[in-house]
């Protein structure tokens, strides 16, 4: 079964492009995974370093975060 994971995508004025969080991945040394100059492009980059990152951690016998859950309100 594959998991699905949450992506924040963010347009940064400073850098003139979208920057992409992928949250169960991230930490203290590292927030940003990836970016896009159209939405578009960050949301095939992401899936992209998504897939590279499940393979590492698999290559590594790490396991895979957990998915988070968003609730409604």
């Amino acid at each position: 079964m594959k998991s699905k994971y949450r992506v924040n995508i963010v347009w940064s004025e400073e850098d003139g492009c979208y920057l992409v969080e992928l949250p169960e991945f991230s930490h203290e040394l590292q927030q940003y995974f990836t970016h896009g100059d159209t939405y578009q492009e960050a949301v095939a980059n992401a899936q992209e370093v998504l897939e590279l990152l499940v393979e590492d951690y698999q290559a590594q016998g790490k396991p895979l975060p957990c998915p988070q859950t968003l609730q409604a309100a």
